[in-house]
């Protein structure tokens, strides 16, 4: 009896151990075989090491001096070290993890990238089409250095997506930034006057969307999922003294436009428009004009300091309350 559990232990041994080398082996084959494709399509793909280790219950691959470019776009990015993780058991939940230091590039500048931790978990539903599950980016302590002299910095970012229980190619998406300072060359242009702190305190984002197919491999490789439906749970944005609330639904008509109203709220309004104008995002011989208007928008709610309305989405077009606003934006072009 004993020797019988010695050969099934010893068999299974073999039999793990085989699984975690086809396994290592075909995710090492696959990420060299892309960078390949990449370099044959005219990127440069660079790496100075690249392996999978981790047996036998993990598949860690580890890329060392990493370099991706397209010499057409003139972007590119650069890390010492990038490593993509998982469970050799549950190969479908990877977890990316990104260097405390890397390189950002473009035509115009170099931006040095720095955050004590930035880190993704993405989950596939285990079959062959790999639909997205969940997905969460954690970014703690992000520095932006540029080399056309400018440093912007955010204490903590998080985005999730997640599939919506019982309901077919619908996602829960969020996301938090806390803390955010923008770059000063930014700040002067947003704010010449120096009317607002340095720190932007909290944007938040909380959103149901809805597709007309999974996003999964197909998604991807061929034609992108396109938005159904979009559920705004909570928009909060709080900069000093200004403070911007949306909640609501639109649909997407069969051309891409929204329909629906999304309720606004809008604290200390006037100082976001003086804003606008100090930034040169509305003219200022148009300000009076407007002024007026959402003066008898605020005033509609009851108190004059701030906007309450529906964002009204019609025919292509959208509205603040009685307010026209022009053209809405499109979801997607047929």
């Amino acid at each position: 009896m004993a020797r019988k559990l010695v050969v099934v232990i010893l068999l299974a041994a073999v039999a793990w151990s085989a699984y975690w080398w086809v396994g290592s082996t075909a995710k090492d084959t696959a990420l060299r075989a892309w960078l390949d494709q990449q370099q044959q399509a005219g990127w440069v793909a660079e790496y100075a090491d690249l392996k999978v280790r981790g047996f036998p219950n993990r598949f860690d691959t580890r890329i060392k001096n990493l370099e991706l470019a397209d010499p057409q776009s003139g972007w590119a990015w650069s890390a010492p070290e990038f490593q993509i993780l998982a469970l050799s058991y549950q190969p479908n939940h990877i977890i990316a993890v990104w260097p405390q230091n890397q390189t950002v590039s473009s035509p115009f500048e170099r931006v040095r990238v720095e955050a004590d931790e930035m880190r993704a978990s993405v989950k596939f539903e285990a079959n062959t089409a790999l639909a997205l599950d969940h997905t969460i980016l954690i970014v703690d302590n992000l520095k932006l250095a540029s080399t056309a002299d400018w440093v912007s910095s955010m204490k903590r970012a998080t985005f999730t997506t997640e599939q919506t229980p019982e309901r077919d190619f619908t996602y829960d998406i969020g996301f938090q930034a806390e803390a955010v300072e923008p770059a000063k060359i930014l700040k002067i242009v947003i704010d010449p006057d120096d009317i607002l702190p340095d720190t932007f305190e909290v944007l938040r984002v909380r959103t149901t969307a809805a597709f007309d197919a999974p996003w999964d491999r197909l998604a991807v490789e061929g034609r992108k999922p396109e938005l159904t439906t979009l559920e705004v749970h909570d928009i909060t944005a709080t900069w000093g003294e200004l403070d911007f609330q949306a909640k609501g639904t639109l649909e997407i008509d069969s051309i891409g436009y929204p329909v629906g109203k999304i309720a606004v709220r809008a604290k200390n309004w006037k100082g976001m428009l003086e804003v606008a104008v100090n930034s040169g995002m509305l003219p200022r011989d148009f300000a009076g004009t407007v002024e007026g208007l959402l003066e008898i928008v605020a005033n509609l709610s009851g108190n004059s300091k701030t906007i309450d309305a529906p964002l009204i989405f019609k025919d292509g077009y959208m509205k603040l309350g009685p307010l026209p606003l022009g053209r809405a934006p499109r979801f997607w072009m047929n």
